[in-house]
């Protein structure tokens, strides 16, 4: 499961974000870290464009 995945049913902190990106920069994995997190392009832009917090906002609004 990707760090969105866990995060939306409630098996992890949004903290753990920083754990995944980690483990993505100690990775040979080929994908993008917004998609190696689950991430859809506008969630990829608002976390860019904006802060970790309005991401969390933006997922929270989506959580189960």
């Amino acid at each position: 499961m990707t760090f969105k995945e866990k995060y939306l049913a409630g098996e992890i902190p949004f903290e753990d974000i920083d754990l995944y990106i980690e483990e993505w920069n100690g990775s040979d994995d080929e994908r993008r870290l917004a998609e190696y997190l689950g991430l859809n392009a506008d969630e990829e832009d608002v976390w860019v464009d904006e802060s970790d917090e309005a991401l969390k906002e933006m997922l929270d609004s989506r959580k189960k």
